[in-house]
């Protein structure tokens, strides 16, 4: 995941007709006709660009992005986050499915899945740029929009301060440095003041973070997840190069966790299930001294602003004496409209 590189592999263009047999018709081809209506419809469909610049993405590439688009695409859940944090909610044009947050976005347009995009769809919105994600955007999608003359930009970023270097990057590219640097600075100022209270700390909690039910499934170092958690004072049981390992529950058993931390799409109901299969264990320390917790993934993992609501969390759950349940009540301007805990009931 540290490689930023991307191996691009030239495919066919969408514009190029597949072999087929001409059929005469009025001392013209229809298949010269098909390909002239073909190119007609296609300058309906593509957006008219009064002026654009020629910028470097976060991959390298150059992309022509208009001045001031106002027809967006968000390509991933986390960009629609982005673009509603920094007030852009009026020029999306559409997003990907699970783009659930703040809540106005599920009222945008739909355009597949962020691992599966529908080409058709993003076109058919007629947008003037389409922001992107490495990890998990297929390629093979992003060739064909930049096959119709539609501008991808890319963004890739693998840490919490990659994030908030993203979120000034998009903050130029749009025309909107002052809130991006705005939010960036209130996340500064949360993310210190978390390792300044965590400094103090003479014992560092060990950790076991629970992604998903069955199989157990927990999160390396090369993770959000683990970085939030070293910063929030605890000690990653997971760590390692694998991103994602798998645990049998005897190997968790045995890693002795002081504080299990649990995130699943079931919520509640799966939740009190794998708490109370946890708790026939009492040999493990969060299960004795009841530290058995379900939170909201999405504070976590998706590299937004909301990091910093995922990081006052965790400290919180990992060091409860040294964060009252009041430790942050002053600072929800700083968030805009978050679910304060994280945690679930």
């Amino acid at each position: 995941m540290k490689n930023r590189s991307t191996n691009v592999r030239r495919i066919p263009s969408l514009l190029a007709p597949a072999p087929q047999r001409a059929i005469t018709w009025g001392g013209e081809t229809a298949v010269q006709y098909a390909v002239v209506a073909f190119f007609a419809l296609l300058t309906l469909l593509m957006p008219i660009h009064v002026s654009a610049a020629t910028v470097v993405d976060q991959l390298g590439r150059k992309v022509c992005v208009p001045d001031h688009p106002g027809r967006i695409v968000c390509l991933a859940p986390s960009i629609t986050e982005i673009m509603f944090a920094l007030d852009l909610s009026d020029r999306l044009a559409g997003a990907t499915q699970f783009s659930d947050y703040p809540p106005q976005a599920n009222r945008l347009a739909k355009v597949g899945s962020y691992v599966r995009l529908d080409v058709e769809k993003i076109v058919a919105l007629k947008p003037d740029l389409c922001i992107a994600v490495k990890d998990g955007n297929p390629l093979t999608a992003i060739r064909k929009l930049e096959a119709l003359g539609i501008p991808v930009y890319a963004v890739d970023p693998r840490n919490l301060e990659a994030v908030m270097d993203t979120l000034q990057e998009l903050g130029r590219l749009l025309s909107v440095s002052d809130r991006s640097d705005a939010i960036v600075a209130g996340m500064r100022h949360r993310i210190e003041r978390v390792r300044q209270t965590v400094a103090g700390a003479t014992h560092r909690p060990t950790v076991f973070f629970q992604i998903g039910i069955a199989p157990i499934v927990s999160v390396g170092t090369d993770t959000f997840i683990h970085e939030l958690i070293d910063m929030a004072g605890g000690v990653n049981l997971a760590a390692g190069d694998t991103p994602y390992p798998r645990f049998s529950k005897e190997a968790v058993i045995a890693s002795r966790p002081e504080v299990l931390i649990i995130t699943s799409m079931a919520r509640k109901a799966v939740f009190e299930q794998v708490k109370r299969e946890w708790r026939e264990w009492e040999s493990i320390p969060a299960v004795k001294n009841d530290r058995i917790y379900l939170v909201d993934s999405n504070v976590l993992d998706r590299a937004t602003p909301r990091l910093a609501d995922g990081l006052e969390m965790l400290a919180r759950l990992i060091h409860p004496d040294r964060f009252g349940p009041n430790r942050f009540a002053l600072d929800q301007s700083e968030a805009g409209e978050r679910d304060d805990k994280g945690v679930l009931p």
